[in-house]
């Protein structure tokens, strides 16, 4: 039998507060928060589970960013930005593939990490305001 790995199922995130933290992943951005255990906080992200860890003085280290997949971009950023999130860019194409076209906008949470909204979008669709 063929050795495979399976899907990724945790991320984490040094956090400098997780209180703070936690409310930005589960009250802004609507994640569901699965447990917490002192200053580690877990949310589902539809099957993948992310793991925010409070740092023990140091700065949070900096990590990939995260990319939620969203069905409607335009819709998804205006709520989160009604729910005091700041965007750093416009939406803007990021890549034009073959069959579809790829759609991202960023911004940060509350430590500075990069988080993305990305959408795979129908070849020529734009977004309207």
């Amino acid at each position: 039998m063929a050795f495979s790995l399976g899907p990724v199922g945790q991320i984490a995130l040094g956090v400098a507060d997780a209180d703070r933290s936690e409310a930005f992943y589960g009250e802004v951005l609507g994640l569901r928060k699965l447990f917490r255990f002192g200053g580690l906080a877990f949310f589902d992200c539809a099957g993948l589970r992310l793991l925010l860890e409070q740092d023990n003085g140091d700065a949070p280290k900096q990590g990939s960013p995260i990319y939620f997949r969203v069905a409607d971009i335009v819709l998804a950023r205006r709520e989160l930005e009604l729910r005091g999130v700041a965007f750093v860019d416009q939406t803007h194409l990021t890549a034009p593939m073959e069959d579809h076209d790829l759609w991202m906008t960023f911004f940060n949470d509350p430590d500075g990490h990069v988080l993305a909204l990305m959408m795979e979008a129908p070849k020529g669709w734009k977004p309207s305001a």
